[in-house]
């Protein structure tokens, strides 16, 4: 839909904004509306909900946008493979082998919301397999028969 330049642009401005290591904030931090942490009453929870919340599904389609817009395709692949393998440390910590829905904006980015968000997990997994490992691995012939 955006020229590669105007794609490239975008990408840089969604890091520099937006970009955590569990996923990418609903809001920039110098939004005057931005509330860096998921907490309080459910009022008040609700109303932070989209103010600064980091959404871990969101990083599967950025590491899709920055592998597209990468000028160095091998730096932005090292990248994205590193940026994906700090979820490793998570799916040890709020519940075994899962992504939690959301993550506060500012650090330490604690998980919040319900422990184990199943589309979370799933774009994760969708982004390495699809978008970063595959590239990573050299191509193997394919086999027939048995």
């Amino acid at each position: 839909m955006l020229s590669v330049e105007r794609a490239g642009k975008v990408v840089q401005v969604v890091e520099k904004e937006l970009f955590t290591p569990y996923g990418l904030r609903s809001l920039s931090r110098k939004d005057p509306s931005y509330r860096g942490r998921y907490e309080g009453g459910p009022a008040e929870r609700d109303s932070t909900y989209h103010q600064g919340t980091v959404w871990p599904w969101l990083l599967g389609p950025f590491v899709t946008a920055y592998l597209k817009v990468g000028a160095n395709h091998k730096k932005a692949l090292a990248q994205t493979s590193k940026w994906l393998s700090q979820m490793e440390e998570h799916l040890k910590a709020a519940g075994l082998g899962q992504i939690s829905e959301i993550f506060d904006g500012d650090a330490p980015h604690l998980p919040r919301g319900c422990f184990a968000q199943a589309w979370s997990l799933a774009e994760i997994l969708r982004a390495a397999m699809e978008d970063v490992y595959v590239w990573a691995e050299p191509a193997k012939p394919a086999r027939i028969g048995l």
